[in-house]
């Protein structure tokens, strides 16, 4: 674990209360390669570009897919991460689906803490909001030409500084139904994190941004009666009758934001739903919410459909609550009773 001396370290030359959400280079990124039928052990790398075969098969085949975490500096000085090894799991799914090797848990958490711990100092300070952003991204890097998968990936984990999503407090947003676009296939890879998912949902959501709405809603693939997620967020409400509910789908990605909710939810004494939850539910809800890394709650206090408006409480006093009680954690003013918390 790192020493006091290394927490205590954060740089004086970054303005952290203007810090939003996007890219910026930091001293280090972590790299393993696969090769040979094993990982290397990873090394870190100070060059922010990467070099690679033009044939290579993340290029021309998609063999692409990433994760989204966070390390927080806590309440007692120490620096955490949130649940690396459930991003390590979902990363291991996606590199089944694609065809590539796996990545040992234990192996993807030791590359996590020497990455934020070469970066410490660019970990926002306590009481900012802000927190360290980490980017890994699994990539085949093999030449291929034919269809199939490579012989060869990288493993690269970069981090970056990142603000409060919410400055002022949680703000909330239109929604709008998508139509006419899925965001993927009823048995595709909607369940795991490529990169092909998000370029699917760029045109429906600069669509919806056109008319108004910061945030795309898609139906379930198959039918479009069931709604089954965000553009880039888990969907979940609470009931008029103040149970948490969120869809169970095929098509979905498995939000690690959304399963840690759905356990605070539980604790707090509500009942969890992951069910089917159809079209004409949505009146239904009092509250509404996006779920991600990013944001971790994005309330939603309008969704619009072809034929309906539905309105939603615009306080969102239950929203706030899990928002609060996550945001604790996180931070170190709540007791981590599930052992979420990596510390570097």
């Amino acid at each position: 674990m790192a020493s006091k001396e290394e927490l205590s370290n954060i740089r004086k030359d970054i303005d952290w209360a203007s810090l939003g959400f996007s890219y910026m280079p930091v001293r280090s990124h972590i790299r393993a390669s696969f090769k040979d039928g094993k990982w290397s052990e990873g090394e870190l790398c100070t060059d922010h570009t990467i070099s690679m075969s033009i044939a290579a098969t993340c290029l021309h085949y998609g063999q692409a897919a990433f994760e989204g975490l966070k390390a927080f500096r806590c309440k007692d000085g120490a620096v955490r991460v949130f649940r690396p090894d459930e991003n390590a799991r979902r990363l291991n799914l996606s590199a089944e689906r694609i065809l590539g090797p796996t990545i040992p848990v234990d192996f993807f958490c030791e590359l996590v803490r020497k990455v934020v711990l070469d970066n410490i100092d660019y970990v926002p300070p306590y009481g900012s909001g802000g927190s360290l952003y980490i980017r890994p991204l699994y990539i085949g890097v093999g030449p291929q030409i034919g269809v199939a998968p490579s012989d060869e990936y990288e493993l690269l984990i970069m981090v970056m500084p990142v603000g409060p999503y919410y400055k002022g407090g949680m703000k909330p947003v239109h929604a709008m139904v998508i139509e006419d676009y899925d965001r993927a296939a009823p048995l595709g890879t909607g369940t795991i994190k490529l990169g092909g998912n998000y370029a699917a949902s760029l045109k429906p959501a600069k669509a919806a941004k056109e008319k108004g709405f910061p945030i795309p809603l898609f139906m379930d693939p198959k039918t479009h009666e069931y709604v089954d997620e965000f553009g880039t967020s888990n969907f979940f409400g609470i009931t008029k009758e103040g149970a948490y509910a969120t869809p169970a789908s095929s098509s979905i990605l498995g939000s690690i934001t959304n399963k840690s909710l759905q356990q605070i939810a539980q604790d707090l004494g509500m009942k969890v739903e992951k069910r089917q939850i159809h079209r004409n539910e949505l009146g239904n809800f009092a509250e509404i919410g996006a779920c991600g890394t990013a944001v971790v709650i994005t309330p939603v206090s309008e969704i619009v459909t072809k034929d309906q408006t539905y309105k939603y409480e615009e306080n969102f006093p239950t929203l706030k609550k899990l928002y609060d009680a996550m945001q604790g954690i996180q931070y170190g003013e709540l007791p981590d009773t599930h052992n979420w918390m990596f510390e570097v």
